[in-house]
């Protein structure tokens, strides 16, 4: 069974640079929860991944000012299969909105996947 959480979107002041230390930055995480449930159909809240515990766990690693994604998609997967023990396999990627580099149009990101 798979929980996608997509286009997550947060503030924050992730970089290494002082313009974006300075001025922050729009993010937008999507994560890819791949599980084994004990049961064939699910049917009560405790016998998958609460979304929302998800989210909420991302929101609070999004918040803390980090010099690199890599860091930040890291500590995002390891939580992740910390607090859900079901959780087989976790994929997150972070996309940085806006780059401070003059006459750049696009976006970049950076993902991991980590597995149990």
């Amino acid at each position: 069974m798979h929980i996608y959480l997509n286009d997550l979107v947060f503030n924050g002041f992730h970089g290494v640079y002082a313009a974006e230390k300075k001025i922050g930055n729009t993010f937008k995480v999507d994560v890819h929860i791949q599980f084994t449930p004990a049961t064939k159909t699910i049917e009560q809240l405790d016998q998958t991944i609460d979304y929302v515990n998800v989210y909420q766990l991302i929101q609070q690693i999004m918040e803390i000012p980090t010099p690199l994604l890599e860091t930040l998609v890291a500590k995002i997967a390891d939580k992740i299969l910390v607090e859900h023990a079901i959780a087989n396999t976790v994929f997150v990627k972070i996309t940085k909105q806006q780059l401070a580099i003059p006459y750049f149009e696009g976006t970049t990101a950076v993902s991991i996947e980590r597995s149990r």
